[in-house]
């Protein structure tokens, strides 16, 4: 567990959190701390450096966006989970086919709430796909050893389904299960770019509207990166625009056309389809007067498409993938 800062918890709520976390292992120092290395725990290697996780976490929370997912996935139930994608309940978005016996408490997305966190008592964190905010970071390392990023994440929400799925399953000591994840859906992937050859050497626009604004995804986004995958490549008029730790740019009406591409896929944050079907600039693209723009109306799946999850990627693979196949069958 890193300490580095003041933190600003109720002394009552930190004692708490301190108090269960210690009784969840054998091995304690005198303040009151675990020993993972005693205690048979692991070390973690995220993108601010090593984490000393104890054996067998039971109060996990899932902070970072599919981390709930990932954690369920691995047959571990999160106390507290974040809902990233608003789909209300427990958190899970019906591509998951994982429940909770008992549901976690709902914490914040963006504003974290460092008192609810420590309220839950958690033995461990998991921030594996945020913000990448490293004061942030460190306050809720103050609570519990937090597991962040993989190393190399330069992106905020950069991390990868199966650098997520590995990096969790490492600090919840299912590092088997982790890798038959990964290797199950990798295959998947093979099949469906061995089914799909008309991907390779296309280009792809990867598009939003949301509260009026029209904005593109760059490499380092999980939705491009999958598209990648199948051997699509981002267009270069939206490439070139990509900022330094940015996963998205913003685009003015004067250039909106960099969103043509051999395959444009667009889908709203917030609104329905419409604002896109609707919208002139839009429909006035080539890609769209010529049958190669796919709006992805249909929240359950624009949600797993960005969800960046296993089960969001495969359900993206089975569901999303034959909508984006059609247009570029010769």
């Amino acid at each position: 567990m890193r300490i580095s800062r003041s933190s600003a918890l109720p002394a009552a709520a930190l004692a708490l959190a301190l108090t269960l976390t210690a009784c969840s292992s054998d091995g304690s120092d005198s303040d009151g701390t675990t020993d993972s290395a005693e205690s048979g725990g692991v070390v973690v290697t995220d993108m601010f450096g090593e984490v000393e996780v104890p054996a067998n976490p039971q109060r996990v929370v899932a902070l970072g966006w599919s981390d709930a997912e990932t954690a369920l996935a691995l047959g571990v139930q999160p106390v507290g989970a974040s809902d990233w994608l608003g789909v209300g309940g427990n958190g899970l978005g019906p591509w998951v086919d994982e429940t909770y016996d008992t549901d976690p408490t709902i914490v914040g997305t963006f504003d974290v709430d460092m008192e609810s966190i420590a309220a839950l008592a958690p033995d461990l964190i998991l921030w594996t796909r945020s913000t990448n905010d490293r004061a942030v970071y460190d306050d809720l390392s103050e609570i519990a050893p937090t597991v962040a990023a993989p190393p190399g994440t330069d992106v905020a929400y950069g991390t990868t389904w199966d650098g997520q799925t590995e990096i969790v399953a490492q600090a919840l000591g299912k590092v088997d299960e982790g890798k038959k994840l990964v290797d199950d859906t990798k295959t998947l992937f093979d099949d469906t770019i061995a089914a799909n050859p008309e991907f390779a050497d296309k280009t792809v626009a990867v598009g939003t509207l949301y509260s009026g604004q029209v904005g593109a995804y760059v490499r380092g986004d999980t939705r491009v990166d999958f598209l990648e995958s199948l051997g699509l490549t981002n267009t270069p008029a939206i490439q070139t625009l990509a900022e330094p730790g940015a996963f998205s740019i913003e685009l003015s009406e004067e250039n909106i056309a960099a969103l043509d591409a051999d395959l444009t896929v667009m889908f709203p944050i917030g609104t329905g389809p419409e604002v896109i079907t609707d919208n002139p600039s839009i429909q006035g693209l080539p890609s769209a007067r010529d049958g190669r723009l796919v709006v992805l109306g249909d929240t359950n799946l624009s949600n797993a498409f960005s969800a960046a999850s296993v089960a969001g990627t495969r359900y993206a693979l089975e569901n999303a993938v034959p909508l984006f196949a059609a247009p570029l069958k010769g």
